[in-house]
């Protein structure tokens, strides 16, 4: 069997902010791959403005070096759960993982979850243990635990035998020994595992053409385009192709253009030969899973496995006094262009008509549907959502929920209040962990909905001193009565105008208010959270009655908190089932679904007759 020894394919996989990324620059800095010119800003690969913004990795993405003449394709994939689909397709792309641990956390929740998909599709992993840096950096016991989860993930014996290189993706260095001082300004020690043990893709580019697309993506200019790998064969600009569809169906087309990776660049290439991967335009419908093959060969390769969606809102027109004022697209044609337009690179998401100006959107978590809110508010969108819902299944027979394997690094101190909070929430202990220096760490499994809402509360409870993680676990039978959700009430404005100082104040002891003096409210909008379990209605616009009777405590200035501003992610957790978050470019703003106090109260008794 021939082998492209010219060519390695390798995806880099780590926890959230265990410096994927930062590694990924470091490795094209110092390959043979961009010209002196070339300035690298920082954290290269995460192009969009929300991955630069919070440090995070959305979407995955390709990137192609030189080192020493062999061509290396590295694929940098997300860290968070919610973005899981993306890692899954693409270890079907490569040949090999670098799995990136940080020498002081060690292996979290999502490194179990993406070495999972890794290790389930059989490629070689190579493991980089970053930070080494870090005063607190305990390698050694970092290699042993991951060399523990190896084993309870079933690794085989070849992939027990892991080579492990020790770096600093900050500082730029790297090497074979976990003594920090033997670090050397080069990343050479993990260009060398790769080219020596990742294997080199099978040369079979005179058989029949096999392309398989793993990830879309959509320009303006040439429409859909399918990145993926050739698996077999070879496929020319010009070559007439044969599409396979997921439902069985074949189309006919002609390939357009194909475009390689190179440094941060895609490149026009001609052609394109097994083991390569590209991208391929020329296709309207192509869709991830399917295959390009030969039109005299049509074979399809096996489809691939997309998780399903466990969380869902609902997306509406935005009906509220206020509407239009802010936002550039305010129609349900616009929202729901945009909604299909996102359905043609994100494969994770589902979009369901429920009426003429409101669709059911189904997605991975809370932040795979709060990043597509808050791109959609950039680009100038106004709408509302709702809270978020799980999505239950039949499973043989029984109702289903999804359960979440929750991870919790907390000093000792805040332990007891953190597993209260959690078994309240019908959180399962699986382990407790003494990490040394006062920590604990602290597993549970906990169903889905009783996660929704629950980051602020842990927060405030920790002090901010604790670390949550949580990832999708498996469905389980569900769980009876209501989990979860907000303890307090709302404070609901009952008049339209501007709030005042003068009525902040005299609110303020009923609760937290989120609006600042000046802020235009309206009847029916949330402007805080009441002390108490129930909502209630207050007048937040009434100004001081002016008279000419001078005050004894006149020269005392009036001094109010400040308000507490919520970000799109806390707004969406403190919703209930009757309120709605209108979200447009400006502002965020919550509100009930029915504004005026009277009918609200009204629907409230028929719903407690009908129960």
């Amino acid at each position: 069997m021939k082998y492209r020894d010219d060519i390695r394919n390798v995806a880099i996989i780590a926890h959230v902010d265990h410096g994927k990324t930062t590694l990924v620059d470091e490795l094209l800095k110092q390959s043979q791959t961009l010209d002196g010119h070339t300035q690298l800003q920082e954290r290269a690969m995460d192009s969009n403005a929300i991955e630069s913004e919070r440090g995070i990795t959305i979407l995955a993405k390709n990137t192609a070096v030189d080192y020493n003449g062999t061509r290396i394709n590295i694929l940098d994939t997300p860290g968070h759960a919610d973005f899981g689909g993306e890692v899954e397709r693409i270890m079907k792309m490569v040949d090999g993982v670098v799995l990136v641990v940080d020498a002081y956390e060690g292996t979290m929740p999502q490194t179990r979850f993406v070495l999972k998909k890794a290790l389930e599709q059989k490629v070689t992993p190579i493991v980089v243990v970053n930070k080494i840096d870090k005063p607190s950096a305990r390698p050694e016991h970092v290699v042993d635990e991951v060399l523990e989860l190896f084993i309870e993930l079933g690794a085989d014996d070849d992939q027990l035998d892991f080579p492990v290189v020790y770096a600093s993706a900050l500082n730029g260095t790297s090497s074979d020994s976990d003594n920090p001082e033997d670090q050397e300004p080069t990343m050479a020690p993990i260009f060398d595992q790769i080219i020596e043990h990742v294997p080199a893709p099978v040369d079979n580019s005179d058989e029949p053409l096999q392309f398989q697309v793993s990830l879309l993506d959509y320009n303006d200019y040439v429409g859909r385009i399918g990145i993926g790998r050739v698996f077999r064969g070879t496929m020319k600009v010009g070559d007439q192709v044969a599409l396979m569809k997921l439902d069985g169906s074949v189309k006919n087309f002609r390939v357009t253009k194909i475009f390689g990776f190179f440094g941060l660049q895609r490149v026009e290439i001609t052609e394109a030969k097994a083991g390569d991967l590209i991208a391929v335009s020329g296709m309207e419908d192509i869709f991830v899973g399917e295959t390009v093959a030969d039109v005299a060969n049509q074979e399809a390769l096996p489809i691939l496995h997309i998780d399903e969606p466990t969380l869902q809102m609902t997306f509406l027109v935005n009906n509220s006094p206020f509407a239009g004022r802010e936002g550039k697209f305010v129609t349900a044609r616009k929202i729901e262009e945009r909604l299909m337009a996102e359905l043609q690179t994100d494969v994770s998401l589902r979009v369901e008509p429920i009426a003429p100006d409101a669709w059911t959107v189904s997605g991975r978590g809370e932040l795979h549907l709060s990043i597509l809110i808050e791109n959609m508010r950039r680009e100038g969108y106004e709408l509302q959502v709702s809270r978020p819902e799980v999505i239950e299944r039949e499973i043989e027979g029984v109702k289903c929920e999804p359960f979440e394997r929750v991870q919790i690094d907390t000093p000792e101190e805040y332990m007891g209040s953190v597993i209260e909070s959690l078994s309240l929430r019908k959180g399962e202990m699986q382990d407790m962990i003494h990490t040394g220096n006062g920590q604990i760490r602290l597993i549970f499994l906990a169903p889905a909905r009783g996660l929704i809402g629950y980051t602020t509360e842990f927060l405030s409870m920790t002090r901010g001193y604790g670390i949550m993680h949580h990832t999708f676990d498996q469905y389980l039978p569900m769980i009876q009565g209501t989990i979860g959700g907000r303890h307090q009430g709302a404070l609901v404005s009952i008049d339209t105008g501007k709030a005042t100082t003068y009525s902040i104040m005299s609110i303020e002891e009923r609760g937290t208010v989120f609006v600042e003096p000046t802020t235009e409210v309206y009847e029916g909008m949330i402007i805080g959270e009441n002390n108490r379990d129930n909502d209630l209605t207050v007048n937040i616009t009434k100004a001081k009655q002016m008279t000419n009777v001078r005050s004894a405590t006149k020269d005392q200035t009036s001094v109010i908190k400040k308000p507490k501003k919520l970000t799109l992610e806390e707004s969406l957790e403190f919703l209930n089932e009757d309120e709605y978050c209108e979200v447009t470019p400006e502002s965020i703003r919550l509100r009930k679904q029915i504004l005026n106090k009277n009918e609200r109260e009204k629907a409230s008794k028929k719903k407690k007759v009908a129960e």
